[in-house]
């Protein structure tokens, strides 16, 4: 593991558990039949198994009893980074080692000022624009209860966790689209990144709809989904929007895609939406998305799509509609 910072740590035998760490993480140096990795992002959570490695897609899944060690793989969003520490914590008996890993943009210093005030943090490295930090567990109850990854609920009534897309509330984007969707949608119909659901409702309010495939690799935001969509014509698959498909086609796809795979900036995700799109209707089906004003899918959109239309938006977002799939534009 030259140059990565789990090389400078010393795990000790028994079980170890790792808390979100993504495929590209080196991890040659633990025996994956003394680890288990708690990941529930589907195209790492994938990758990882394939490594030989037990994972775990959420909290409830991690097999009983406690764990000799742990190292917590720091997300961007503070509440979910707080929730990781907080279950790290939760599986460790007192004068157990617990690592915390991440880069500076991850938030690792403010990480390392917030443990320094509750537990005695012995051991900080650096290397590669970020920090390892060491602790053993303390007796008793350090952990305020406020980091524990509770749930809330936001305008709606619906259920979010710590670390979903858009946790405080429906996005923007995905408003404009709900509001430029026709008032009756296809029979058959995909939301592609369905999240927790929040576009999804939008869509089983209209008239026309018989089924509706909620898509999304986030094993929490999905589980926020089956909790705040509870219509039976909802039908949930936690899997990779990007390679998703169907025994059938359908003829209707709403999607709001991501343009960052979870921490990192990929322009070409979206691309990659559109393509699986295309690849799940029929031809006189008809997509719907919403993107950021400056993400060029047009050009992808033409290569996938007889027509495509921009029919809203403003200065932040575009709402598109899409049909002919699979006979694109001749030029």
């Amino acid at each position: 593991m030259a140059g990565s910072r789990l090389d400078l740590i010393a795990p000790p035998a028994g079980t170890l558990l790792l808390i979100g760490p993504r495929a590209t993480e080196d991890l040659s140096g633990f025996a994956p039949d003394r680890t288990i990795i708690l990941q529930g992002f589907r195209p790492d959570h994938d990758a990882l198994a394939a490594r030989g490695f037990r994972v775990a897609s959420s909290p409830a899944a991690l097999p009983e009893g406690e764990v000799a060690a742990a190292i917590v793989f720091l997300p961007r969003a503070r509440a979910e980074a707080r929730a990781r520490v907080a279950l790290a914590a939760s599986r460790l008996a007192p004068g157990a080692s617990l690592w915390v890993d991440g880069q500076k943009t991850d938030g690792i210093d403010s990480m390392l000022r917030e443990l320094r005030t509750l537990a005695p943090v012995d051991d900080v490295q650096s290397r590669a624009h970020g920090k390892i930090l060491h602790l053993a567990m303390p007796a008793g109850a350090w952990v305020p209860a406020d980091w524990v990854g509770a749930e809330r609920t936001v305008e709606g009534g619906f259920v979010t966790a710590p670390g979903v897309f858009s946790a405080d509330g429906p996005d923007p984007a995905s408003q404009a689209l709900a509001a430029a969707l026709p008032d009756r949608m296809p029979t058959r119909v995909v939301d592609l990144g369905a999240g927790w659901g929040w576009l999804a409702a939008q869509v089983l309010a209209r008239p026309g709809l018989e089924t509706l495939h909620l898509v999304e690799a986030d094993a929490a935001a999905l589980e926020c989904a089956r909790r705040n969509v509870t219509d039976p014509r909802a039908v949930f698959h936690w899997a990779d929007a990007t390679s998703f498909r169907l025994p059938d086609p359908v003829n209707g796809v709403v999607m709001n895609p991501p343009f960052h795979d979870t921490r990192n900036p990929d322009p070409h995700l979206g691309a990659r939406f559109i393509r699986a799109a295309a690849g799940l209707l029929t031809g006189a089906g008809r997509l719907w998305m919403v993107a950021n004003r400056h993400l060029p899918y047009e050009p992808v959109l033409a290569e996938h799509f007889a027509q495509v239309q921009e029919i809203a938006g403003d200065g932040r977002f575009k709402v598109i509609t899409a049909t002919g799939a699979g006979r694109p534009k001749r030029r």
